[in-house]
């Protein structure tokens, strides 16, 4: 008896360290409305379907990063890694999907990622190649931070336990998948101050929560 109260103590802990290390890990200034995991489980079609294509456009974005940068072969190296983890992720997601009698539809617009864009194409000038590149680093990490936020809540909070699974163990690749554009960012940078910039971002992306988290998309 004891002992199972010991092991279930120290599994707690560790849950609790991974939330504490996560959190300051992504460096998010403002969590998620917490009545977002509610609107989310009243329309589970639309999340997995949001989802499936945020994974697709993910894979995407890896591919185009070895077209713009061939001369970066580490970088190559890593983003090959990252397309197809994204792409295994979309048939996982896909398969969710058709398990539950639903399909795929049409591509969703995310305003989410569009003011995102925005905000770094207006304060963070573009014409050199240094700081575009570190602009699409600091725009890749910063959507998969939030993405690791989003599937840790759904990890948590879902009363479907296949979901709560599934997301559990997609929320450790976006965190990987953060820290690797977040190394690649400062790597590369040798005239920007790539804390300063990805510090005023995350204050940029804190404002933006207000109006997000509202609907049963990813990013919503």
């Amino acid at each position: 008896m004891r002992r199972i109260k010991v092991k279930r103590f120290f599994k707690l802990f560790h849950s609790i360290y991974i939330c504490v290390k996560q959190h300051f890990m992504l460096g998010l200034k403002m969590a998620t409305d917490p009545r977002w995991v509610n609107i989310v489980e009243d329309n589970i079609k639309e999340i997995l379907i949001d989802h499936a294509f945020c994974e697709q456009k993910a894979a995407s974005n890896a591919i185009s990063m070895i077209v713009q940068y061939p001369h970066r072969p580490d970088l190559v190296s890593a983003m090959v890694e990252i397309c197809k983890e994204e792409m295994e992720h979309f048939d996982m997601v896909h398969k969710k999907i058709l398990e539950r009698g639903f399909n795929l539809g049409f591509e969703r617009k995310d305003p989410y990622v569009k003011d995102l864009h925005e905000y770094l194409k207006k304060n963070h000038d573009n014409s050199s190649r240094e700081s575009h590149f570190v602009n699409q680093m600091l725009f890749a990490a910063m959507i998969e931070a939030r993405s690791c936020e989003r599937f840790k809540i759904l990890s948590e909070q879902l009363t479907d336990k296949d979901l709560k699974k599934f997301y559990r163990m997609l929320m450790e690749s976006e965190a990987r998948h953060f820290m690797t554009f977040l190394r690649f960012a400062k790597k590369y940078s040798s005239t920007i101050d790539v804390d300063e910039r990805w510090k005023t971002f995350l204050a940029f992306e804190a404002s933006l929560m207000s109006k997000y988290g509202k609907e049963e998309t990813m990013h919503g």
